[in-house]
């Protein structure tokens, strides 16, 4: 494993800098390359029917690809704590898959702890083709090193559950149950997720139902746990415009026990590109118009030489919502070749509750 490069579910930090990309051209192809030509992978295009278990698994003809969990967390003293497990696959190159060290997969996990008072994360690296890494759709697993998102005996397709995750760093770990009696959940339009007005999508579904019980420990000290967890996958070629920095991502568990999901994409020019998806108590879904979001940044938190803005207003009227959403640990920051920001959130105002927020391109 390696501290050394990090990177955010969306970005594939690690393999972009090791396509020799850098900071210099990927800026100038959307945030972290994400806008760059496409040529030879495969396109997504709106009206696919997702198969599970098929679509657990890895789509490889697509260039960029990711499984990731974020959970908000507490222990029996009520003090709060959020954990995050991700695994990214990125092809280096389309065409037929190579191999042993020929393959062209990239895989990288990332995992973290997050409370008040202390923010840890860490990241393992590895090849496709060699064992190191994957991800299995029967029976269920998605696996780098040691680290393990695991399918348990009985687990539904539908609900992707029960699951246990595993992972460490150097000074944390964590083992956690998930879940869920309620089935995955369409992002977007049926899973098709605009990214801009210009054709940029991906396909993206959720499991935002989970009830984690488990594990954490931070320096030695473990202590038991309870709470929410929210699982995204997702996948596509070419997720970003060019001229688009980076992004502001909310997964929201209302007290209602409905769900939300919200982003922003930042573009050069001073505009965005939002949209979300308001989810039921029984998973029933609702795309939300660009034109209907506003999200505003409130207070800025100065980060090494960034400033990152650590409470939000958002409001979405067709909605009647209209909420103020602060950071557990507003320090929750990856300072690493493409350094961004996230951790858990909580929110109070018309629906009250708690969630997951990451930024990146500050």
């Amino acid at each position: 494993m390696s501290d050394n490069i990090l990177i955010s579910r969306r970005t594939f930090t690690g393999g972009v800098v090791l396509m020799g990309l850098g900071s210099g051209p990927a800026l100038a192809q959307g945030f972290a390359g994400l806008g760059k030509s496409v040529d030879g992978f495969a396109p997504v295009v709106a009206g696919r029917t997702f198969a599970f278990p098929a679509d657990h698994g890895p789509h490889p003809d697509y260039r960029i690809e990711w499984w990731y969990v974020t959970a908000n967390l507490v222990d029996s003293t009520g003090a709060v704590h959020g954990a995050q497990w991700t695994l990214f696959r990125q092809a280096s190159r389309p065409g037929a898959q190579q191999e042993g060290w020929a393959n062209q997969q990239i895989w990288m996990g990332h995992a973290a702890v997050t409370r008040a008072d202390t923010h840890r994360y860490s990241e393992a690296f590895a090849r496709g083709g060699v064992g190191q890494a994957g991800v299995e759709a029967t029976p269920y697993l998605a696996w780098i090193d040691s680290w393990e998102m695991r399918g348990r005996d009985r687990m539904r397709d539908d609900t992707i559950a029960p699951l246990e995750l595993t992972a460490s760093g150097a000074d944390f770990s964590y083992a956690l149950r998930l879940d869920a009696d309620r089935a995955l959940v369409l992002q977007g339009d049926a899973g098709y997720s605009k990214k801009s007005e210009r054709g940029q999508a991906s396909y993206y579904f959720s499991q935002p139902f989970f009830k984690a019980t488990g594990s954490i420990t931070i320096d030695g000290k473990p202590v038991e746990v309870t709470g929410q967890a929210w699982m995204d996958r997702e996948w596509g070629s070419q997720p970003l415009a060019s001229d688009q920095i980076g992004w502001d991502w909310f997964s929201l568990h209302l007290n209602s026990g409905e769900k939300l999901v919200l982003f922003r994409l930042r573009q050069t020019d001073g505009n965005s590109y939002c949209s979300g998806n308001w989810i039921s108590r029984d998973g029933n879904t609702w795309q939300i118009a660009s034109a209907d979001i506003s999200m505003t940044p409130k207070t800025l938190t100065a980060l090494e030489d960034r400033k990152i803005p650590t409470t939000w207003q958002i409001a979405i009227p067709v909605r009647a919502l209209t909420i103020e959403c602060a950071a557990l640990n507003p320090r929750s920051w990856m300072g690493t070749s493409f350094p961004y920001w996230e951790g858990p959130i909580s929110f109070q105002g018309s629906h009250a509750g708690i969630g997951y927020l990451e930024m990146t391109g500050y």
